[in-house]
């Protein structure tokens, strides 16, 4: 990554999920559906195992689950980068869709784009069936470190 220092994650993705279960238990409501994969240099992979419950009408996964999924991804990226602060907050974040997403996992590609002070700027890429369901690009703002 051009100009950002490296970035070393102070996290790993068990802990990630044990943080997100204590401090935001209504993401999941007790059904596990969005959780972190993998957390990497910059960078970690986050899914969606959709089912039921996330499909509109036409059988797809609905939007709001897919930018829930980007959120998480960047939520994601702030704690296991920028602490384990949960008071972290979206400031922006905007989505494309691409093609509809079928039930079953979803994984959100994220990566930081900038990490500063008190924000962090990132991208996410939501893969369905093997292809781009949507694109996402964020930015939070950092609880003071």
């Amino acid at each position: 990554m051009q100009g950002q220092k490296a970035l070393t994650p102070q996290m790993t993705a068990e802990a990630v999920n044990r943080l997100l279960a204590d401090a935001y238990p209504q993401l999941n409501d007790g059904k596990p559906a969005y959780r972190a994969i993998d957390i990497s240099p910059g960078a970690c992979l986050v899914r969606l195992d959709a089912d039921q419950r996330h499909l509109r009408p036409g059988g797809t996964v609905s939007g709001p689950c897919l930018f829930t999924l980007a959120d998480i991804g960047g939520y994601v990226l702030a704690l296991s980068h920028a602490g384990p602060d949960p008071l972290s907050v979206t400031t922006n974040l905007d989505i494309n869709f691409m093609r509809k997403a079928p039930a079953g996992p979803i994984e959100g590609h994220c990566r930081i784009l900038k990490l500063g002070k008190s924000l962090m700027v990132f991208a996410v890429d939501i893969v369905a069936d093997g292809a781009t369901a949507a694109y996402a690009t964020g930015t939070y703002s950092l609880a003071r470190r």
